[in-house]
């Protein structure tokens, strides 16, 4: 890394870590999903010293929905939501200190998280500066894409486990697609995917995948590097998994079916789609996972105005162009057998991610975009391309400029009068990069203003979610 990148990474990190601040002050209390439920995990194990055990009672949907309408207010406790007890228990041990040292204050918590989530786009970075070494702009666009997802940043400022979960993924699939992986090192990280949450454990089938990858050598090297990694793995989870198999029995070794038998109440997509039926019940499914992968805060409760939504139809629907521009163009200028594999790997826990979620919808309505950050690490990948194809053209960053002012723009058609400091300033600066992407004659040079405009573009979408959406409306 060039002491000119150095420091815009550190740029993006200070500002990640600024916006983040600021979302773990002001969101109110609990205002984040299942946050009391990761936080009564955490007090149970400080003060009970030993891991929780889901049962039934752990799960209240109707005084939950009492809570959520209500706002959390202070009369009603949040102790009786302890449905994450059957959670794999790292990211709790972490987090306990913290909540001995700060006697149970929620914000040191959520910055907690907060760091998680920096050492995450750290990772990011050196996992996407080892796929394309010759083209440092593009690990910058990476962290600048996990940095700023609206809907990520606020569950990063929050108390749960997710952040954990991901880094640690990433982790793995960073050290999975390296050229001699270290069959010790990778065991132990992904023992301690499974020591975190299910969503992690799309690690083992990547891995495996990766140390079986044809390297011209014969099966032995790669079984015995399947087993270490195994070995190590085993080491750091057994324990816990040997304990689940006696609290909850053989065929459930992870408690999710005890998970299940707990969480009455909850809808099940067969009620909806009786309801809705098939068409209507997709469209549903499409609409509100798009709008909370971006941003719908609180317990789903707190949508963006449905003009930013569509702003951000646009640039997405931009951006894949862009990418699948790019997924063309390898023909013109092909991928290096290590880039293959490693975007190969990365495509691959992105499908098992996705299918994933798809699965959980089939029993439940969990119609929530932040299920699908698991994937961040290969969508950042994806970004970082899909800007290269854009940056080669003048047009493309031309359009993603006029498409980025239609954020403020679309925030000052909501708000009126309300947004005008996001309006007066974000629409000036993001067309004037767009007619300054025509003057360039280099695609680097297009590709640092397509980043910078992307970069400006989230900070007031940030900011507009914040102050315009969250606060407002939870603290009314």
């Amino acid at each position: 890394m060039s002491g000119a990148q150095r420091v815009a990474f550190r740029i993006l990190l200070a500002v990640y870590l600024l916006l983040g601040g600021l979302y773990a002050l002001f969101t109110p209390p609990w205002q984040v999903p299942d946050e009391p439920a990761h936080y009564n995990y955490i007090r149970a194990l400080v003060t009970e010293r030993a891991l929780p055990v889901i049962e039934p009672g752990d799960y209240d949907q109707e005084y939950l929905s009492r809570l959520t309408a209500l706002r959390f207010p202070p009369n009603l406790s949040i102790a009786p939501l302890r449905y994450e007890d059957h959670q794999p228990p790292l990211y709790y041990f972490l987090a306990a200190p913290l909540f001995l040292l700060f006697g149970g204050a929620l914000f040191p918590l959520r910055l907690f998280s907060l760091l998680l989530g920096a050492l995450l786009l750290l990772v990011v970075h050196r996992l996407t500066s080892d796929l394309f070494p010759d083209h440092p702009l593009f690990a910058l666009a990476a962290v600048a894409w996990a940095a700023f997802l609206p809907q990520h940043l606020a569950i990063a400022a929050g108390v749960n486990n997710d952040v954990l979960a991901e880094l640690l993924l990433t982790l793995a699939l960073w050290l999975a697609i390296r050229p001699e992986p270290r069959p010790w090192t990778l065991g132990a990280v992904l023992g301690l995917c499974l020591l975190t949450k299910t969503t992690a454990y799309v690690a083992l089938p990547v891995v495996l995948l990766a140390l079986w990858w044809p390297r011209g050598d014969s099966w032995r090297p790669a079984l015995a590097r399947t087993e270490r990694v195994l070995l190590a793995a085993l080491i750091l989870a057994g324990p816990w998994l040997i304990r689940n198999l006696a609290v909850y029995g053989w065929l459930d070794p992870l408690g999710l079916a005890h998970h299940n038998t707990v969480v009455l109440g909850q809808p099940r997509t067969g009620e909806w789609l009786a309801q809705m039926g098939p068409i209507g019940l997709t469209a549903a499914f499409l609409r509100t996972t798009f709008q909370s992968f971006w941003g719908q805060f609180g317990w789903m409760g707190v949508p963006m105005h449905p003009p930013v939504y569509l702003a951000l139809a646009g640039l997405s629907d931009l951006l894949l162009v862009g990418l699948f521009g790019w997924l063309l163009g390898r023909r013109r200028r092909p991928l290096s057998p290590f880039q293959r594999r490693g975007l190969l790997l990365l495509a691959l826990s992105a499908a098992l991610t996705l299918v994933s979620y798809l699965w959980y919808n089939l029993t439940f309505v969990q119609h929530q975009g932040r299920y699908l950050f698991p994937a961040l690490a290969p969508m950042a990948v994806g970004f970082a391309l899909s800007l290269g194809w854009l940056a080669e053209r003048k047009g493309g960053v031309a359009l993603l400029g006029l498409l980025l002012a239609g954020l403020p723009l679309a925030m000052g058609i909501a708000l009126r009068r309300g947004a005008w400091p996001l309006v007066g300033v974000g629409i000036p600066v993001l067309l004037l990069s767009s007619l300054l992407s025509l003057r360039l004659t280099t695609s680097s040079r297009r590709y640092v203003l397509a980043l910078g405009a992307w970069t400006f573009g989230m900070l007031l979408l940030n900011l507009y979610a914040l102050f315009w959406a969250i606060v407002p409306t939870l603290t009314r």
